[in-house]
This record gives C-alpha cells, sequence and structure tokens, in this order.
C-alpha cells in the first residue's frame, strides 16, 4: 500500500498492520488512503473521564462497526501512594490512609490491615469479643451500603433513574448509622489495632434493630423493579460472559465469580471474626453473566441483614464490655467523645493527664507520636469485601512503623476480565458489563 504524500500523515507497517497517523493537511486524500485498505478499525478512547466508567477508568476500544475487536484497561490515573505512605505513618496512623482505598467499604480496609497487625503482635485472640462482634455489624453495614452503590448506579448507567433513587434513599439511612457510631459517614478509621475506637453509643442496637425491619421492607422496591423486568433481562441476561474457567484464570473473586456457581465466600471458607458462629447463606447463580450477578447482590442484602440481627442479639449480652485490648502499650490512650465537630479526645480525658498525671501525660506523648512496636515479620489476612478478596500484606522489621504494606485488592484483580467478557460483544454492552465487575478506582490505583 501507498504511503502519504503529505507532510501531515503517514502510515507505519506494524505486526497488527498499517497504522496511520493523521495531523492534519487534506482529509479526502486520507479518507481514498484509508478507504482502500481492505478492513477499517476504528480505536476508540471510554474514558477516562467518562461518568460511566465507575471513576477515572480508560477504557480503549478497537471496534469493528459496533462490535468490540479488542478491549484493553488504563489505570492510574488515581494514583494515591496509600501503600507507600504507610511506610512513614505509625501502625496505628497507617489505619487512616488504608481506609481510603476502596472508599466505598473503607471498614474492610480497615479490618484486612487490623487484622494483619493484630496477627504480627500475637493478639489475635485477645481482642475483646464485643469489639469483634461490632466490627462483624459494621462490615455488613458496610457490605448494604456499597452495593447499594452498585445496583443503584449500573441501573442508572443502563437508563434506569429509579433504581437510583431508591438504592441511595436507603444507603443514606445506613450512613447514618456509621456517623452516629463513628462520627463520620465514610473513611472512619474506627477499626483500630486491638479493636475498635470507642463503644457504640446508647440507644445504638435498638436503632439498628429498628432499621433492618425498614432495609428489608424497602428492598423489595428494587426488586420489584428489576427482578424479572423484560428490558432489564435485555441489557443484562447473556451479557459481560465469563464462565468458572475464565475466573480462575484471572483471579477473579466475589459476586463475578458466584456467578458461576462457584460458591467462594471467604465468610464460609476461611472465617476471620467470628463469622463461623453466624448463620447465613452463600449466593450463588449460574448464569455467569451481568444478571447473575445483579441477582446475587440483591439476595446479598437479606443475608447481611440476617447477620446483622445476630450481631443485635451478641452485642445485647456482651453489654459494657471492653472493645480495646487491656494492654495500656498498645490501646490507644485517648478516651474519645463525639462532640459538635465530630468524634475527638474527651476535655475530661485530657485535662486528667494535663493536671493529675504525668505518667499517663508522657504515655500519651509517647505512643501517639512513636506507636507502638511490631515484632519482624510478615502476615497475609484476607477478608471478603463486597467486590471479592480483600488481602492485607504487612511487613515488619520490629519497628514502630510498617516496613511494607501492600493489598490485594479485588478490583484490581477483577478488572482484568474486562476484555473477556467484551470483546466481540457491542459497545452498549461495555458499561454493563463493567458495572457488574463493581470495580471502584481508590481501589486499584492504590
Amino acid at each position: 500500500m501507498s504511503t502519504f504524500s503529505t507532510p501531515q500523515a503517514s502510515s507505519r507497517e506494524t505486526t497488527e498492520g498499517t497504522i496511520y497517523s493523521v495531523t492534519g493537511g487534506d482529509w479526502d486524500q486520507v479518507a481514498a488512503e484509508i478507504g482502500s485498505a481492505k478492513e477499517e478499525r476504528v480505536v476508540v478512547n471510554m474514558g477516562p473521564q467518562h461518568p460511566s466508567t465507575h471513576g477515572v477508568l480508560r477504557l480503549m476500544l478497537e471496534l469493528e462497526g459496533e462490535t468490540i475487536t479488542e478491549l484493553r484497561c488504563g489505570i492510574g490515573y488515581l494514583h494515591t501512594g496509600i501503600e507507600k505512605n504507610t511506610e512513614f505513618r505509625t501502625w496505628t496512623q497507617g489505619v487512616t490512609f488504608v481506609t481510603r482505598m476502596d472508599y466505598l467499604s473503607p471498614l474492610f480496609n480497615e479490618t484486612a490491615y487490623c487484622l494483619g497487625v493484630e496477627k504480627l503482635l500475637g493478639i489475635t485472640n485477645d481482642v475483646p469479643e464485643r469489639a469483634t462482634v461490632i466490627r462483624v455489624m459494621m462490615m455488613e453495614f458496610n457490605r448494604i451500603s456499597s452495593h447499594m452503590v452498585a445496583l443503584g448506579t449500573g441501573a442508572l448507567e443502563l437508563g434506569a433513574i429509579t433504581p437510583m433513587f431508591f438504592a441511595f434513599r436507603e444507603r443514606e439511612k445506613v450512613l447514618d448509622v456509621f456517623e452516629k457510631v463513628s462520627g463520620l459517614r465514610m473513611n472512619m478509621a474506627y477499626i483500630r489495632p486491638g479493636g475498635v475506637a470507642q463503644d457504640l453509643p446508647e440507644g445504638t442496637v435498638s436503632h439498628v434493630r429498628e432499621l433492618v425491619k425498614d432495609l428489608r421492607k424497602n428492598f423489595k422496591d428494587n426488586a420489584d423493579l428489576l427482578i424479572g423486568n423484560s428490558i432489564w433481562i435485555k441489557r443484562t441476561k447473556d451479557v459481560g460472559y465469563l464462565d468458572l474457567a475464565g475466573c480462575i484464570t484471572l483471579g477473579v473473586t466475589g459476586p463475578v465469580l458466584r456467578a458461576t456457581g462457584m460458591p467462594w465466600d471467604l465468610r464460609k471458607t476461611q472465617p476471620y471474626c467470628g463469622y463461623e458462629n453466624y448463620d447465613f447463606d452463600v449466593i450463588t447463580a449460574d448464569t455467569c453473566d451481568v444478571y447473575g450477578r445483579f441477582l446475587i447482590r440483591m439476595q446479598e442484602l437479606e443475608q447481611s441483614l440476617r447477620i446483622i440481627e445476630q450481631c443485635c442479639d451478641k452485642l445485647d449480652q456482651l453489654d459494657g464490655a471492653p472493645v480495646m485490648v487491656a494492654d495500656k502499650k498498645i490501646a490507644w490512650p485517648a478516651q474519645l467523645a463525639l462532640g459538635g465537630d465530630g468524634l475527638g479526645n474527651s476535655l475530661d480525658h485530657i485535662r486528667q493527664i494535663m493536671g493529675t498525671s504525668m505518667e499517663s501525660l508522657i504515655h500519651h506523648f509517647k505512643i501517639v507520636t512513636e506507636g507502638f512496636r511490631v515484632p519482624a515479620g510478615q502476615v497475609y489476612t484476607p477478608v471478603e469485601s463486597p467486590r471479592g478478596e480483600l488481602g492485607a500484606h504487612l511487613v515488619s522489621d520490629g519497628g514502630t512503623r510498617p516496613y511494607r504494606v501492600h493489598f490485594r485488592t479485588p478490583s484490581f484483580s477483577n478488572l482484568q476480565s474486562t476484555s473477556a467478557m467484551c470483546e466481540g460483544s457491542l459497545i452498549a454492552d461495555v458499561v454493563a458489563a463493567v458495572a457488574s465487575i463493581d470495580p471502584v478506582m481508590g481501589d486499584v490505583d492504590r
């Protein structure tokens, strides 16, 4: 094939065929040259600013008409350096960084990290039972709030706005619980090495029991709207297909894996935080498509409510029990209180250590500024986040700061499946497939 004679356009041969670079000149001449090729392939960028790609994700699509012949993900637009930053903070301060990775499910980030720190310290069995039950309750509420975003935005991206209203209406009630307990709606840093930051405010359990009844009733709105809906099924059935072999090959976990019929849930297969003592079901489907993943998330909401109800029963029995390890060399020394400006140190506690006990003041200063030492070693602690297996790999050199912190995040691993799901399908199905993966780019670009 002849090359362009104009200085504004040129072509080069590659292993994938002739590539044309056009920078100006006579478009008629350029079009004539391209038109003489046997096939015409167009490369289109979807993102990184596209509102339907779950954050700053870039999808590079090679098209033949409206059919995708090749798809590649471009990541790195949201890089935060969180993992590196934790190397310059104490073990406790690290919680405030890792909670911001998957910002839709911060409590899972905190739990995976704190379980790792506790394992390195050798205090896993010393964490008070009440603190562990509170962790489970908060995580299951967080699973609900995360699934609400996945279901609501997934429907919105396919043109249905009402499910978004229903989902976020219920999510607000869950975020109110987070604010009541921790003082913040997200990125709470509530779960700390050794337990939780503070006990539940008075009346929380009874409030949660009423909320569970309310959520169980209102979740039916979206179920009635979408399950069996002929338009919804046409947009999701047999779309984004990925079978069990594909999931295993790519390391995919979470609802995408369970939609292939594989009942893999770390809460059952590798229990942590006492999940073996809770009665709930692992939801699966056998469709391997977007519709199956949607059904799984819808049904997981009820399983989370079941677990939360059991947490309430346990908390009633553990009323007044401690929520932090007894070892004062590890336990955060502050006595927190919820004030008008949020969660902070109790003024009475500050007056006490400042005015009556020099030893308490010295201890407070040392553990806050320097932190506690963690024995040398490394550990990997996984939890089942709303998106799949979230694991924290922590390495200690025996100091007061981590030597290395690295997370195995489900969004990063699951995003690899985008090409397998989308190549050979239409452009319109890409957004549905990506929405069913439910990636959070903060979880990817750590």
